[in-house]
């Protein structure tokens, strides 16, 4: 080692702290990243574009750990393209998330000023959500800055933002003028509470207990015609029409086609009909059929022409129905009814308990009531067609492909979409209706005739979102982004949204395309172009158990409290660790703690080679450099292009652990170990000094390129590490590493791989070995190795150093002997211990442990001898069992040998 490099290496190891903390670098770093414009993307550059838009989040949220999972991914993706030389940009945004924003700001004006919306006009409480936004929307976005997401914060984009909002209404009026959204009264998922129609992804199912209440139809007297039905919502009996029953039903045949009385109401009958949905195998095999608020029985209303008569406003009390039930909540409605039908003789069998799936909404937490109500719909069939075939001709590649026909399953079944709702926050429908009953369209550029009133409702939050990959790059005008970055290059988000936002976007992408061709470019084949290449769907994150998180079982992660306790680089290493294609992530707190030991690790081993002088200067000439040189060099090569081929194909979690292990045990536990003895403090000929220099060469280029590899996982701790070493400006705009820079591309150099296999051998069971014989771990011992035979001789200083194992002296006296089989040669290891044992406390510790696997080897002995224990333990706890007493035996079998040396 030269006295430069030496000094060298000390100076630059000084400027790293004492040890990694990340809380006192990352804030600091991502401001130096935003600063210098790294993130920036530039659309007249001539490197070739890559884009990801971000899965907005909600205005009102806050970072879970689904956001840091699909974040980490988005990010590793995007820092890996800026590496490799592309114009990468990743867009950020928010979305304006309709019923969540309208609920809390409503939730903040009852507790501030005792209000709702309704003590405000439309237009001030819309202002108030505004302000609400501004103050209190966008917490996410600091997040995002904590765990190094490296968006483009110039391009940051709001799905009410006035580009977005004129996106919005051109693509609407295209649909309506294609015919394609119509106005229609259908049954819808309502929520009394919000008093809005809410989509199925803001439906949760929870098990409640009920009850079952089985009612009689018709007459009381048992020799006339009557029906005898079950429901658990006894009070929509109010709004029954029909009675159904299986054509083939023999029991009931006689009575289909005829009319009962309803018990509370003159103004309906119940027709008795067959359909062929009813199970003549359930219950009595005859069901109620209320079509205005149930989705099976809107159904057969639809086949049969059924009349449908609400019997709630939309609050969920009844309504309109002329009873004394009018006025009455749902929950208050069961009670009575059930009570007057049972007065009436109507309830024909005991009540009993239920416990039944009921639709829940997600954000005000009441049972939802389906209700036919007057909505405004996308037609979806020809959206639907070109959705799938952007899939299945290959314009968009699903990974991975296993969950193609999850798609398929929803685009080739798909119902038209309510896209209305009774909101006021949010993009309100372009529909103007005139004092003569005349309707128009109005598009971006164009006013509403005078006297027009515009309808009162707002679009569903997906509808905008829809948009998001081309709506936040410029459409509907022809931008210098759109040309650079669409179609995108591939969208990460979670599989349970494959449905709600990932075929959506589809849909509207490529309509889009097929009316703006000359906007978004052509497509394939004459086929409208699609908004992104890829899709890459991950699973979802769950607890270590593999549960859900919830807030009810209290299992939920802040994984800003991972970034506060470990780090942000632990958090996302954790995640990526863990990320592969379409499977759920279960983690805990032990994950993020490896993490964190893994970044100690590296921030460690790249201040041990600092002060060993690495360098990272050009490789030397392959035929002056050790085996161990040579070997890490290939070992370094497989790994990098092991992890390009992962990462090309979005396998995050073996690209990850690939790095790991490599780092952890091929270069910090090996390399470096033999690395020491390479580099000695004082070479004493010049052949030994450049053989240092190339050691330190070796060691500087394979930290620099693992540091390259990790930075995506890793931004912050390699950033650091990465300048030090180097001396270069950042890591983030590094270039990503290529075969020059490990090992050329030449072909592995088989005898170097044989050799440190050897070593690695030799060395971990002569280490074995002086553990059975009692030796402390610092203790040398001379030792007789003949490395000539087993072609090791240039390993022989690093193999003693590592096993502390002395040349022999001429007093050399054998205490104990290890034969080993190596590739080349058997040979046989003497080791004089003479000295260095107290060979009674040795027995005595012997002694002590060859008690404890004796009694282990008897305790499973005997529950394997039990013929009762055997019939009746399930097969894994017998194999733990056979496998434990099988290690007892080899601990019983290896102590008493080595008390035997002892004598």
């Amino acid at each position: 080692m030269t006295e430069a490099n030496k000094n060298l290496g000390v100076n630059r190891a000084d400027a790293l702290p004492k040890s990694w903390e990340p809380s006192d670098h990352e804030s600091g770093l991502y401001q130096r990243w935003e600063e210098r414009g790294y993130f920036h993307a530039d659309a007249t550059s001539d490197k070739p574009g890559f884009s990801i838009v971000l899965p907005p989040p909600n205005v009102t949220g806050q970072l879970h750990m689904g956001h840091a999972l699909d974040h980490t991914l988005i990010d590793s993706i995007i820092r890996r393209k800026r590496m490799q030389g592309y114009e990468t940009l990743w867009l950020p945004g928010m979305d304006h998330a309709g019923i969540a924003t309208q609920t809390k700001v409503e939730q903040m004006l009852k507790e501030t000023e005792g209000k709702d919306r309704y003590d405000y006009s439309r237009e001030d409480f819309i202002d108030k959500v505004w302000e609400w936004k501004e103050q209190y929307g966008g917490a996410i976005q600091n997040q995002m800055r904590a765990i190094g997401d490296s968006v483009d914060w110039s391009r940051d984009r709001f799905t009410l933002d006035e580009g977005l909002s004129r996106a919005v209404q051109t693509i609407f009026k295209a649909l309506y003028d294609n015919g394609m959204i119509y106005r229609a009264n259908r049954l819808v998922n309502w929520s009394p509470v919000l008093e809005t129609a809410v989509s199925d992804i803001e439906v949760v199912y929870k098990d409640v207990d009920g009850e079952l209440v089985s009612i009689r139809y018709g007459s009381l007297n048992d020799d006339e015609p009557h029906l005898v039905v079950a429901t658990t919502r006894v009070e929509t009996m109010l709004g029954d029409v029909a009675i159904a029953v299986h054509p083939d039903d023999e029991r009931y045949r006689d009575l289909v086609g005829m009319e009962f009385d309803h018990p509370f109401r003159e103004d309906l009958k119940l027709k008795v009909i067959a359909d062929d949905y009813v199970d003549p195998e359930f219950g009595s095999g005859a069901v109620k059929i209320t079509p205005a608020h149930d989705p099976n029985d809107y159904a057969m209303g639809l086949r049969h022409g059924l009349d449908m008569p609400t019997i709630m406003d939309k609050t969920g009390r009844i309504s309109d129905t002329g009873t004394r039930f009018d006025g009455l909540t749902r929950e208050e409605a069961r009670v009575a009814v059930r009570e007057e039908l049972s007065r009436m003789g109507r309830i024909v069998k005991e009540i009993r308990p239920y416990t039944h799936s009921v639709g829940h909404s997600e954000r005000s937490g009441e049972a939802i009531e389906p209700r036919l109500s007057l909505q405004w719909f996308v037609k979806v069939d020809k959206l639907a067609q070109m959705a799938g075939d952007g899939i299945r001709k290959g314009d968009t590649t699903v990974h991975p492909q296993a969950l193609e026909p999850r798609y398929f399953d929803w685009v080739d079944d798909m119902h038209d979409w309510t896209i209305s709702r009774q909101l006021w926050w949010g993009h309100r429908i372009p529909i103007w209706y005139g004092p003569n009953g005349e309707i128009v369209c109005v598009g971006p550029d164009e006013q509403a005739p005078e006297g027009y009133t515009q309808d009162p409702d707002v679009l569903d939050t997906w509808f905008s979102s829809a948009l998001w990959p081309f709506s936040t790059l410029g459409w509907p005008d022809k931008t210098p982004d759109l040309e650079k970055f669409y179609p995108t290059n591939v969208l990460v988000t979670a599989y349970d949204i494959l449905f709600f936002w990932v075929a959506r976007m589809m849909m509207f992408g490529t309509f889009a395309g097929s009316i703006t061709p000359e906007v978004l470019g052509a497509g394939t084949d004459g086929r409208p172009q699609i908004p992104f290449h890829d899709l890459y769907l991950h699973g979802l994150v769950r607890d270590e158990h593999g549960r859900k998180m919830s807030k009810s079982l209290g299992n939920g992660i802040d994984p800003m409290d991972w970034v506060e306790k470990f780090g942000a680089d632990a958090l996302r290493f954790a995640l990526a660790r863990g990320a592969n294609p379409g499977v759920d992530l279960p983690i805990g707190e032990d994950n993020a703690q490896s993490s964190r030991n893994f970044a100690t690790k590296l921030f460690n081993a790249t201040k041990f080679a600092l002060m060993n002088g690495a360098a990272v200067d050009e490789l030397p000439p392959r035929e002056e450099l050790t085996d161990a040189d040579r070997w890490i060099l290939d070992r370094l090569e497989q790994v990098r292009s092991r992890v390009d081929a992962y990462l090309d194909d979005y396998q995050f979690a073996k690209a990850n652990e690939e790095l790991y292990h490599f780092t952890w045990d091929d270069f910090c536990d090996w390399y470096l170990e033999i690395a020491k003895t390479q580099i000695p403090r004082e070479a004493a000929d010049v052949a030994s000094r450049r053989s240092a220099e190339n050691t330190q060469i070796v060691l500087g280029r394979v930290l620099d390129v693992i540091l390259r590899l990790l930075h995506p996982s890793m931004p912050f701790v390699t950033e650091v590490l990465w300048t030090t070493l180097t001396g270069e400006e950042s890591i983030v705009i590094a270039p990503w590493p290529g075969a020059a820079d490990t090992n050329g591309g030449v072909a592995t150099d088989e005898v170097a791989a044989r050799r440190l296999a050897d070593t690695q051998k030799l060395v971990t069971e002569l280490r074995r070995f002086r553990s059975d014989q009692g030796l402390k771990p610092s203790q040398k011992v001379p030792a007789r190795i003949d490395f000539r035979a087993a072609d090791l001789a240039g390993q022989e200083e690093a193999v003693r150093s590592l096993v502390r194992a002395e040349v022999p002296g001429e007093d050399f006296e054998v205490s104990a002997t290890l034969e080993l089989r190596l590739s080349q040669a058997t040979i046989e290891v003497a080791v004089d211990t003479s000295g260095t044992v107290d060979k009674d406390a040795e027995r005595k510790r012997l002694e002590k442990e060859l008690a404890n696997a004796a009694k282990e080897l008897d305790n499973t002995g005997k529950k394997l001898g039990n013929e009762n224990f055997l019939a009746k333990a399930p097969d894994h706890v017998v194999e733990e069992i056979r496998g434990r007493q099988k290690i007892a035996q080899e601990e019983v079998d290896r102590l008493t040998a080595r008390l035997e040396g002892l004598k």
